[in-house]
């Protein structure tokens, strides 16, 4: 079991990691935006963060950089399904060369996202 935070401006998006999570034993919490999950993690640091990328307020490059800056141990995995901009796979090129641990592309299936966390907490833990 872990603690993970999950920071997502798309409450469809929170809700759905936050049920897969659960139902494999973890303690989740979540955010709305970049700002919000860094106050989180601020008050209680997570064993995992999972942020998408393209959020209002602060987005998850932001928050990327300043938790890998703060925190070199901390894994993060980062989401995208791109935007008016930037595609879903430069998005995640950009947070994997800032230190995110993993990128998943939405739609993503639950078993990448239960790969990746465990994935995460293996490397963590070693």
């Amino acid at each position: 079991m872990a603690d993970i935070l999950v920071i997502d401006d798309d409450p469809v998006i929170r809700e759905l990691l936050a049920a897969i999570l659960v139902d494999a034993g973890h303690v989740v919490r979540g955010a709305a935006d970049g700002r919000e999950g860094l106050d989180l993690f601020r008050a209680a640091p997570a064993e995992v963060v999972i942020t998408d990328l393209l959020m209002p307020e602060v987005d998850g490059v932001a928050v990327i950089r300043e938790l890998t800056e703060a925190h070199p141990d901390i894994r993060v995995i980062a989401l995208s399904g791109g935007g008016r901009v930037l595609s879903a796979d430069t998005s995640l090129h950009v947070a994997e060369r800032l230190g995110a641990f993993r990128m998943l592309k939405k739609p993503f299936g639950t078993d990448e996202v239960l790969r990746a966390v465990a994935d995460a907490l293996g490397d963590a833990a070693s």
